[in-house]
């Protein structure tokens, strides 16, 4: 197996470029990887020359970013060499593998879009993110969580395909239960587009799929990809982002104080640290945009150290396993398939 090149947007997000840096330094020296640093020279020699001195990372010249507030497609267009931009044509050309960003996620999307393409037979690709479950070491794939604000049935059933997939390859389920996420588990409930997709996935013999699934089955652990469109997606993400925060800070709130307090928590501290790995968006790194002829991972704004060196390991994997390549066999077949069928 090949070393993963990995681009990573520098100059992306709350804490670029110290965070992105840290984080990318770390993922260097632990994982199989090769990380090129992409973002103005000055600010991150500046972070080096503090903390890592002896620390030799590729550095690619981007001297502009992409702000929050800047629309993407204009801002694309305005700022060729804006980070983003240009850590997506490392890939493109070939000299990188994949693609996280922690900034902009607008002008990640629209980015890889302009110069990787989408892959054969996908419509949109979509945004999955892998969330805990009920199950100790289960997760639940959920896409799309925030590419696509409408759908249509066909786009749906693309995003099980692509998430069956993934988890299949990547989280290593053997046959991924997909579930439709809707507002009663019934095959009659919900709108017209969870009525018209549901017929799509019930139809579609690539994917193993369950039925509905309500809010409260998702982290349940009944099922491995849950799909939906990015709005409902990414309200869902948010939601149970916050959820997980606030657990956390029950948790400290309301342990003993005194000496008795701090003994218990010596005591719990493996199992708190267990608790966190497995309710921390951080822990997760952020969400790998399929249907893109590319591997891109989109983290979170507000993204640090330990988010970023996940996120750089979630790319890995996704190189490693050859996700897109799978992906564009699975739709190849299935054209083959309906060929012959004609």
């Amino acid at each position: 197996m090949t070393r993963a090149r990995i681009a990573v947007d520098a100059m992306g997000g709350d804490y670029a470029p110290d965070e992105i840096v840290a984080g990318a330094l770390r993922a260097s020296e632990e994982l199989d990887a090769d990380i090129f640093l992409v973002g103005d020279p000055i600010p991150i020699q500046r972070y080096l020359n503090e903390h890592a001195p002896t620390a030799k990372p590729q550095i690619v010249e981007a001297p502009d970013v992409v702000a929050m507030g800047e629309e993407p497609l204009t801002a694309l267009k305005k700022k060729p060499k804006a980070s983003i931009n240009v850590a997506m044509e490392l890939v493109k050309a070939g000299a990188a593998d994949a693609v996280v960003s922690a900034g902009h996620s607008g002008a990640a999307m629209a980015a890889a879009l302009l110069r990787l393409g989408r892959l054969p037979g996908i419509d949109r690709p979509a945004i999955g993110a892998v969330l805990p479950t009920l199950i100790p070491g289960k997760s639940v794939l959920v896409l799309d969580v925030g590419a696509n604000v409408d759908c249509r049935p066909k786009y749906l059933e693309q995003f099980a395909v692509m998430g069956s997939i993934y988890s299949q390859y990547v989280l290593e389920v053997e046959n991924p239960k997909v579930g439709l996420l809707n507002i009663g588990e019934e095959d009659c409930k919900g709108n017209d587009l969870a009525l018209k997709a549901h017929q799509l996935l019930r139809q579609n013999r690539q994917i193993s799929f369950l039925g509905n699934a309500e809010g409260r089955d998702v982290l349940s652990g009944q099922f491995d990809v849950v799909v939906c469109d990015g709005f409902i997606g990414n309200v869902l993400l948010k939601f149970a982002e916050s959820l997980g925060s606030v657990l956390l800070q029950i948790l400290r709130e309301e342990l003993p104080r005194g000496w008795r307090g701090q003994l218990g928590t010596a005591l719990l501290r493996p199992n708190l640290r267990k608790i966190k790995q497995r309710i921390d968006h951080a822990e997760h790194g952020g969400g790998l945009l399929l249907g893109v002829d590319g591997i891109c991972i989109i983290s979170h704004g507000s993204s640090q150290a330990p988010s970023i060196f996940n996120a750089i390991r979630l790319a890995k994997e996704a190189v490693d396993h050859r996700v897109s390549e799978r992906i564009q066999a699975c739709y190849q077949q299935a054209v083959a398939v309906e060929d012959q069928a004609e």
